[in-house]
């Protein structure tokens, strides 16, 4: 081997070393490894073997006992050849040209790892849309509280608590307040390290893991974080494997006191199919509801986002888009952008009966849209009972009966066939759901009290 191709195995070596180091300090913490690592020098190699040197018998004694094993199993993941670390005492007495080309390397190391973190981290991160900020977000009553903790988190230099739990309907803000988080912690801390992704991304990189047997690499992704934000975390529901490792993956970083943020369109303990011990800790930090938009927010959200179109929209009809469009934010800004592309396309204002022939699809579905979801929680806002009742397998007649009610007011509201509103209740059969009919139409008949309630119900959620 020439003196060339024997510096730059040397200098390869030495990055190896570097690395290693690294891993090391993260699994064992800055204290031991200040202790017990930091003072290893390295000495010499050969082909298949690494000699590193220390001050003393004792230091050397204590790394062999401890600390061996780790090194030799982590330089073997950077190198497969080096299968022998020896460790030595070394009587000198200042530093050796070994040591100081090592920590020469290893400063330009720190600059590559941290470019290669970047890296991996842009690699699992979903892409951030930058329409998603703070000072786009329309505030109302609705989201005032999400909106507030949002906020509040992103400014914080510790963690105020932890998870934050945002939960509401399809279109209310969710994933808007998301991207804002992550926009906003990036910009007071570009070095702090975000993850922003959906459950279903969490979901394909672990199964990606599982698949090519490198779970360890996958879990070392998502526990060196400073913030974790995964969105629509309802779809690992019945996925066992998934919620085991976000399960392990979530009390990592909470016992690290790295920041949690997850969004899902229910609350903790109203989410079906995650484990009671995932629902449990979903629940541990703030939950923040973002509740159906109000009158007043669909219309400061109609006239914020109507300034930004090139087209005139009249007052009168951003409030008759307000009146009309209720179910969420995408429907309105839908409707906006249709206006406006047929105004520029016309060349003209556009005037009320223009609107109702242009949007009378969605005007039709946005009239009526109830669904058995939202008959749950009126019915059990209305009865005082959880909305996991509904799909529980408590029979006294306090439960009982607001279930039966519920799944009255599904067959008469809805669409849906008695089967699937029977899964829609705890997998019920078919039958119960005809019986839970009958008997609610016969009390109907007999109590009048009862039938006020029922019909009280039937007004609030075709309203």
């Amino acid at each position: 081997m020439n003196i060339k191709s024997q510096e730059k195995n040397l200098a390869e070596i030495q990055a190896q070393w570097v690395t290693v180091r690294g891993r090391i300090r993260q699994k064992i913490g800055d204290a031991q490894f200040k202790s017990w690592i930091k003072v290893l020098v390295f000495e010499d190699y050969d082909d298949h073997k690494v000699i590193l040197s220390v001050s003393s018998n004792f230091i050397r004694t204590r790394i062999i006992e401890q600390y061996l094993d780790i090194i030799k199993s982590y330089w073997l993941v950077e190198n497969l050849k080096i299968n022998d670390i020896q460790i030595i005492v070394s009587k000198k007495s200042s530093e050796t040209d070994s040591k100081k080309n090592l920590e020469h390397t290893e400063k330009k190391n720190e600059i590559k790892t941290s470019n290669n973190e970047k890296d991996v981290f842009k690699s699992i991160s979903s892409d951030l849309d930058t329409r998603f900020t703070f000072s786009n977000f329309i505030v109302g009553k609705p989201n005032e509280l999400a909106f507030a903790a949002a906020r509040r988190v992103s400014e914080a230099k510790d963690v105020p608590f932890n998870p934050l739990f945002l939960y509401g309907g399809v279109g209310l803000g969710k994933t808007h307040l998301m991207h804002a988080i992550a926009h906003e912690i990036k910009k007071r801390n570009p070095l702090r390290r975000v993850i922003y992704m959906s459950a279903e991304r969490f979901m394909y990189h672990f199964i990606k893991a599982l698949r090519f047997k490198n779970t360890v690499a996958f879990k070392e992704q998502f526990r060196n974080v400073d913030v974790l934000m995964i969105d629509d975390v309802q779809f690992i529901s019945g996925k066992d494997s998934t919620q085991e490792e976000f399960f392990h993956t979530f009390n990592a970083l909470i016992d690290q006191n790295k920041q949690l943020i997850i969004s899902a369109d229910k609350s903790p303990q109203d989410l079906e199919g995650i484990e009671e011990r995932m629902r449990s800790r979903l629940g541990w930090g703030l939950v923040a509801d973002i509740h159906p938009l109000n009158y007043e927010l669909r219309l400061g959200i109609l006239q914020a986002k109507s300034e930004k179109l090139t087209a005139k929209i009249s007052e009168n009809i951003l409030e008759f888009l307000a009146h009309k469009i209720t179910t969420n934010v995408r429907e309105l800004e839908g409707a906006l952008n249709r206006l406006s592309a047929f105004s520029s396309l016309i060349g003209s204002e556009i005037n009320l009966d223009m609107v109702q022939d242009l949007l009378k699809d969605l005007l039709k579905s946005s009239q009526k849209k109830v669904n058995i979801e939202e008959i749950q929680k009126k019915v059990s806002q209305h009865f005082n009972i959880k909305m996991s009742d509904m799909s529980s397998a408590r029979r006294s007649r306090t439960v009982a009966r607001p279930r039966q009610v519920a799944m009255y007011l599904s067959k008469n509201l809805t669409s849906r066939s008695l089967p699937e509103i029977g899964r829609r209740f705890g997998n019920r059969d078919h039958t119960t759901v005809i019986h839970a009919v009958k008997k609610v139409e016969e009390l109907r008949n007999k109590d009048a009290s009862f039938d006020e309630d029922v019909q009280l119900l039937i007004r609030m959620l075709e309203s």
